[in-house]
């Protein structure tokens, strides 16, 4: 192949591109999904008439049904093929979204979560593997920044459009907005992704279905309720996790015993996979738990409406925007233990204001400094992904897709846990009003009275409070963001010492085109 020709190969093809595009419109609905719901959990308690624990299972009970199907994806790709299965989540998917749009009941309303969290929970591994076998290993890098778009901007759009549509319309049109992107994507789909002709070769492993999917979905429910009870102490928090994490070890021992486990840990046999999973699971924990953090500041602390605070936040996503199409670029090209750790920097560097926050701390710094952070995780999460997959075989790509969506669902349901709990000790710090309690007889802080002033300022008009006592709890609310935002930037620079481990050295992809052509792999793009 002469010099010309592999330019030219390098290049993201039309053909390339319009599988990219199919992989995109479902990774929009469902990460978009997961921000613009939890804006809306003050809507569900007011309208179902339901406590705040009761409506988080919106969120918990479709977090848990990701952690129960993801294991599945890697075989199911492997037994009915990658486009037959990806139509079958987004069908789900843009079902469940519907159905979720006529609940009467929070009960309901959680059921219907859960259906969609089964189509959701498949879409981003098999969205994964679908490209990663399109474009070839040599072009991972650039078709993984395409796919990296929504992962980041979600986080910022999903406020943004959750608080525009609850405003102007009603909580049932975050759920209905889907069905439209849903309908276009099953069609597009059809059109755009190539014919399976799966080969069936495994069995299915029974025996670590009954150990892994249900040991997740334990242990994360044990994780989702920490917040509530801000404890490890509360039984509904270790119990879950203590048994949960019995089985996901007992499936650990199990796994190197059969020939197709459910889950192949023998993938980590390779450094390469290995180091940037444990990067990228320790950039999690500290992207998801701050990710959590931003948009709750600017609600909590400065007043600002859900619309606001997710204007806010935009800063971050232009950054990522700009370094994103460049770091897949590079990712290709230039080893990425040479250029994540910079992007990191840049994280850290923008990061550092939001420890120093006050009640009157200046919106353009904080917008500088997301631009910056944003400047950084566009340069840091896909390619750390790339190199995650590029070293595998073409058969070990939907197993490797899925390990890789596994560790990211734990690390942010941890970091997202440990961060609000984090934030909850440290406000319940703050010194008790005499003579006021709430609804459920517990005394009232001064910077919750202050929080709940900032979002309804109608309450100081029903209960005339000295102003100073409001001031005190802001300032108190601030300190105990700042210190919450120390402990996230602690676990940002505790990914350096992975980071460093990352291969400096240009590494050949496991397979080339030839090989490519010969497997059978049901998404090659020929």
């Amino acid at each position: 192949m002469t010099q010309q020709s592999v330019a030219t190969s390098d290049k993201l093809d039309a053909a390339v591109l319009k599988v990219a595009g199919v992989v995109v419109l479902g990774a929009i609905m469902s990460i978009l999904d997961v921000t613009v719901v939890s804006v809306a959990l003050p809507k569900f308690q007011s309208e179902f008439d339901a406590s705040y624990a009761r409506v988080a299972w919106t969120m918990t009970g479709y977090t848990l049904a990701l952690a129960t199907v993801i294991p599945l994806s890697g075989w199911a790709a492997d037994r009915f093929g990658t486009k037959r299965l990806y139509m079958v989540a987004l069908a789900l998917f843009t079902i469940g979204s519907g159905l979720c749009a006529t609940a009467d009941t929070i009960g309901e309303l959680i059921g219907y979560r859960v259906l969609q969290g089964l189509g959701g929970g498949m879409l981003m591994p098999l969205g994964m593997t679908i490209m990663t076998r399109a474009a070839g290993p040599h072009r991972i890098g650039r078709l993984m920044a395409v796919l990296g778009i929504p992962m980041l901007l979600g986080p910022i759009g999903g406020p943004i459009l959750g608080g525009w549509l609850i405003d102007t319309a009603s909580w049932h049109w975050i759920f209905l907005i889907n069905l439209p992107i849903g309908v276009v994507a099953l069609i597009y789909a059809q059109m755009a992704l190539p014919k399976d002709a799966p080969e069936p070769s495994e069995s299915f492993d029974f025996i670590g279905m009954l150990m892994l999917s249900p040991g997740l979905a334990l242990f994360l429910y044990g994780v989702s309720s920490l917040p509530e009870a801000g404890t490890f102490a509360e039984a509904k928090v270790w119990a879950p996790m203590l048994v949960g994490g019995a089985l996901v070890v007992a499936f650990v021992l199990y796994s190197f015993k059969p020939r197709h486990p459910l889950l192949d840990l023998r993938l980590f046999r390779n450094r390469g996979l290995t180091i940037a999973s444990l990067t990228l699971f320790v950039f999690i924990i500290a992207f998801m738990g701050a990710g959590l953090l931003f948009p709750s500041y600017f609600l909590q602390v400065r007043g600002e409406s859900t619309l606001a605070a997710g204007l806010l936040m935009a800063p971050q996503g232009i950054g990522a925007m700009i370094t994103m199409p460049i770091a897949g670029t590079l990712a290709d090209r230039v080893p990425i233990g040479r250029t994540v750790p910079f992007a990191l920097a840049l994280i850290v560097v923008g990061f550092f204001s939001f420890t120093q926050v006050d009640p009157q701390t200046s919106y353009w710094l904080l917008g500088g400094s997301l631009f910056v952070m944003g400047l950084g995780m566009g340069g840091t999460m896909m390619p750390i992904m790339t190199s995650a997959l590029r070293t595998l075989q073409a058969q070990e790509v939907a197993r490797g897709s899925t390990l890789v969506n596994i560790l990211q669902q734990i690390g942010g349901s941890i970091g997202a846990a440990v961060m609000s709990v984090i934030l909850t000790n440290e406000l319940n710090g703050s010194k008790p009003i005499p003579g006021l309690v709430d609804p459920s007889g517990e005394p009232v802080t001064e910077a919750g009275l202050a929080i709940a002033a900032q979002q309804r300022p109608e309450l100081l008009q029903q209960m005339p409070v000295d102003p100073s006592i409001i001031e005190r709890g802001l300032d108190f609310a601030a300190r105990s963001f700042s210190h919450t935002f120390w402990v996230a930037f602690a676990l940002v620079l505790l990914t350096f010492i992975p980071a460093a481990l990352l291969p400096r050295r240009r590494q050949p992809a496991q397979l080339d085109d030839q090989q490519a052509d010969q497997v059978k792999a049901p998404v090659v793009i020929h």
